[in-house]
């Protein structure tokens, strides 16, 4: 029998920091959307540790989504994953309680950006989080020798790939009417980034 889960190295680094902050801002129930949930690992631990929430993983990637489905078979609180592009001018999904968008804003193009706020907005009830994480420019300049690194080679891979400023992120947001909650510093030079609808 095949295996079909893949793995990413930096999701056993970050899963449990990430968990922390969302233990705090995600409501104790509801259903959950996460944008570009790329391996599956993810959603698969957040939905063991917070079984109140029902999970909904997607992905535009054909290659992603049967390792989503490997990951999170037979957890029942985790929905079959969408195919769901951020940049879509309509999504599958008509409401939700939170969103969460790990590690896309950098490896993807702008358009992604603008359509997961765009996106977001029209889901998300009145108060709810929009969470990001990833690495982030801060007023300009990179908060790490890695980070500029990291953002030469997304963008020597693609010219609409890298590290992008937190500043315009959170002017992009605010033309969708989200609003900046907090920005959280976390291991690996990355941030957590969270708006309220």
């Amino acid at each position: 029998m095949i295996d079909h889960r893949r793995t990413a190295p930096a999701t056993q680094r970050n899963r449990d920091p990430i968990l922390g902050v969302l233990r705090r801002i995600l409501p104790p129930t509801g259903l959950v959307l996460e944008i570009a949930s790329g391996t599956g690992e993810h959603v698969a631990h957040f939905a063991a540790a917070l079984p109140g929430l029902r999970w909904q993983p997607s992905d535009p990637d054909p290659m992603a989504r049967p390792s989503i489905e490997a990951w999170t078979a037979g957890t029942e609180n985790i929905l079959a994953p969408l195919l769901l592009d951020a940049s879509a001018e309509t999504w599958p999904v008509e409401r939700v309680e939170a969103i969460i968008c790990i590690n896309m804003v950098h490896i993807s193009p702008w358009t992604a950006t603008a359509g997961l706020m765009r996106g977001a907005a029209a889901i998300l009830r009145p108060g709810a989080p929009l969470y990001l994480y990833g690495p982030y420019r801060r007023k300009g300049g990179h908060t790490a020798p890695s980070n500029a690194s990291f953002d030469a080679d997304l963008r020597a891979r693609n010219p609409e790939w890298g590290v992008r400023d937190v500043e315009a992120v959170i002017e992009e947001a605010g033309r969708n009417g989200l609003a900046l909650d907090d920005v959280v510093e976390m291991p690996a030079n990355n941030l957590s980034v969270i708006f309220r609808r």
